[in-house]
């Protein structure tokens, strides 16, 4: 890449990252340092505002540049990311957005403590979402590095190494001193100009091709280099049965991992009631819907524009589909649009990058003080020590990301959100929908439901293709895969179903009717709720 490229868009990278900074110091200079007010920004966003914070929040680096760069290589086969990310809304709408504000405070395992014993139920859910958000920020992490070496020429890992480094260091920063309130901002910002960078992108492509959409995918296949296949499924998900359970395996992953993410659950909380958390989620899903649909056309676009072969060549993995598309709706390297315009695509899909990894940073940090903290200290302990925790949480959980990033650069976004999606699924999802739903529902029910998913999803994940035995995993050089899938989703998904059920039928503990009978009435009418 030019001299032009990389001065316009670190231009634009400081730009977004000086607004983002003062936003943080601003709010920083209005809060009181209650837990509230750190965690859910006070409860006092609009549904409006909210929506479009779940959509910053939501749409991240895998949206932005993983789905677009899996389309890119695969196809059709790609899409699959697309339906999914955007089919999974509709169980978040109807089955746990208005009951998780009315039950919850601040995270998930406060609905589940509602009506259980709170310290083991706790302590297992906060490890499951810190588990889920680490590889969650893992994923941005990897976005980042992409980006950044795309920009200075795709050779230099120093660069790739020190923004993954610097990612890291402004989302503590965020998170430490700005909060809820802070981080929600920042997400509102950071989803208008996503979106605005994603019609502009769209609409060029649309306009290259006369708004002919059966010439941009027959051209598309013609570049990918595999003709009509790459319009069928099967590119990447065929053949063999391994192939097809892996097909099966994420698409439970990306329906069923929305309603168990951190980050999102934690989002219903920052409004004031369970009607304003459903109206949130109607208007995410408007955004949301939009955004996958333009994601679809640039996947093809740059697969028609760009080539499969050109992506492929500048990273393994596609994340870098969506920049060189820029580059050449711009007018190609050395034009002064296509610096343009791929300057302003690389500050947005880095905008994109440090709003997402500052929201579940906040969610996780939020999970070690409220729910691992504050199941162990003391009663009479005092309660603003728990955001100071929050805040130290918030470094640790910077540095451990930093380093699964800098070992994780050469995967697909896309592919390690799905990871993320699985743990959350196979973990949280169990409990929390036995808690809302089963009135039987016991203590050791939920404890077994999340390490009964969580476990199996991690350890498959270290047995699968993805770490080991294969040319593009994290370690090429050795092989103890012994899990065919790379993703664990249908094996660990119902596995923690089946251990809720177990732990529950096995447990000598009696139901409190009474502690089910409020919970349901606050869940489903909002009496009683904080």
């Amino acid at each position: 890449m030019t001299g032009d490229h990389q001065t316009l868009a670190l231009l634009l990278f400081s730009t977004f990252v000086a607004v983002t900074l003062g936003i943080t110091t601003w709010v920083s200079r209005h809060r009181h340092g209650s837990a509230e007010e750190f965690y859910a920004g006070g409860r006092l966003f609009s549904p409006m505002e909210n929506g479009f914070a779940i959509a910053g929040d939501y749409m991240s680096a895998a949206s932005f540049l993983g789905i677009s760069g899996v389309i890119a290589l695969y196809g059709y086969d790609g899409m699959l990311y697309s339906v999914g990310f955007l089919v999974a809304w509709l169980v978040v709408l109807f089955l746990v957005a208005e009951l998780v504000r009315n039950c919850g405070r601040f995270t998930l395992a406060d609905v589940v403590a509602a009506r259980m014993r709170e310290r083991p139920v706790r302590i297992a859910a906060g490890t499951s979402s810190v588990t889920v958000s680490v590889m969650y920020l893992v994923a941005q992490m990897v976005g980042a590095g992409s980006l950044v070496a795309l920009l200075l020429g795709g050779t230099s890992e120093a660069a790739r190494t020190w923004t993954v480094i610097g990612v890291g260091a402004l989302m503590v920063i965020y998170v430490s001193l700005g909060g809820m309130r802070a981080t929600t901002w920042i997400q509102i910002v950071k989803a208008v100009l996503l979106l605005g960078g994603t019609v502009a992108l769209t609409t060029l492509v649309l306009v290259r091709f006369h708004g002919d959409l059966d010439r941009l995918l027959r051209t598309a296949a013609e570049r990918s280099g595999h003709g009509e296949a790459f319009l069928a499924p099967g590119l990447a998900y065929g053949g063999d049965w391994t192939s097809r359970f892996d097909f099966i395996s994420l698409g439970l992953a990306l329906v069923l991992g929305t309603a168990g993410l951190p980050h999102i659950l934690s989002r219903f909380y920052t409004v004031p009631t369970a009607r304003a958390a459903r109206r949130s989620v109607v208007w995410s899903i408007g955004l949301i819907g939009g955004f996958y649909l333009m994601a679809i056309v640039l996947g093809f676009g740059a697969a028609a524009l760009v080539g499969t072969d050109a992506v492929r060549a500048s990273n393994a993995a596609g994340n870098t589909a969506v920049p060189l598309l820029a580059l050449d709706l711009g007018g190609g390297a050395g034009s002064t649009g296509g610096t343009v315009l791929f300057a302003v695509v690389a500050a947005v899909a880095f905008a994109t990058i440090l709003a997402v990894v500052a929201g579940v940073t906040l969610a996780s940090s939020a999970s070690v003080a409220h729910d691992l903290y504050a199941s162990l200290r003391r009663r009479d302990a005092e309660p603003r020590g728990e955001v100071a925790v929050a805040r130290l949480a918030a470094v640790g959980i910077g540095a451990v990301a930093i380093g699964l990033g800098l070992l994780a650069r050469d995967l697909n976004v896309a592919f390690l959100v799905g990871l993320a999606f699985a743990v959350a699924a196979s973990a949280n999802l169990p409990v929390l929908l036995y808690s809302l739903f089963w009135r039987g529902f016991t203590t050791r029910g939920a404890v077994w439901a999340v390490y009964g998913g969580l476990v199996p999803a991690v350890v498959l994940v270290l047995l699968s293709p993805v770490v080991s035995g294969g040319e593009q995993s994290l370690f090429p050089g050795v092989d103890f895969q012994y899990f065919p899938l790379q993703n664990p989703g249908l094996v660990s998904i119902p596995l923690g179903f089946l251990a809720g059920w177990i732990g529950t039928v096995t447990s000598p503990e009696v139901p409190d009717e009474a502690k089910h009978a409020e919970t349901e009435v606050r869940s489903l009418t909002g009496a009683g709720a904080v």
